[in-house]
């Protein structure tokens, strides 16, 4: 089965390569992006990358990605800390999700350690950089190939 993956990116991530270096490194979304299609084609899986600073696009894509995508790849940003909008959306459509961060969100300030994401996801993965992402992409594949399989 070939399998879609939604992969949201939440406020700022746009700025990825020019925004805070020390902390998110010199990469950019559109480096992510290619990476991201790179190993989806080797995985078999294909790919809708998409990046808003706007909660409710984000809500919006996560309510739409039932009918045409089998889980959900997100760096919800800042909007892990503070958007209960986005943990109700992933709880209400039940698609497998994992949250990822480019920093160790728990290596950072106090307010940064709460996701309100990580309850309703599959696993989290923080503080590998752009990394973070692909090992994100293949821990979902992995488990929606597991779920197809049983």
């Amino acid at each position: 089965m070939a399998f879609k993956v939604l992969v949201l990116h939440g406020p700022n991530l746009n700025l990825l390569g020019q925004r805070e270096p020390r902390v998110y490194g010199q990469v950019t979304l559109e480096t992510i992006n290619q990476s991201l299609h790179n190993l989806a084609e080797s995985l078999g899986v294909t790919l809708e990358c998409l990046q808003s600073n706007h909660e409710g696009v984000l809500v919006d894509a996560i309510q739409g990605a039932p009918s045409h995508a089998q889980g959900i790849l997100i760096n919800p940003a800042a909007y892990t800390h503070t958007s209960v909008a986005i943990r109700d959306a992933i709880a209400a459509v039940s698609l497998p999700t994992v949250e990822v961060h480019l920093s160790n969100i728990h290596q950072r300030e106090s307010f940064r350690h709460h996701s309100y994401i990580a309850p309703v996801a599959l696993g989290q993965i923080a503080g590998f950089g752009a990394e973070s992402y692909l090992l994100g992409l293949r821990a979902l594949v992995a488990h929606l190939q597991k779920v197809a399989s049983a």
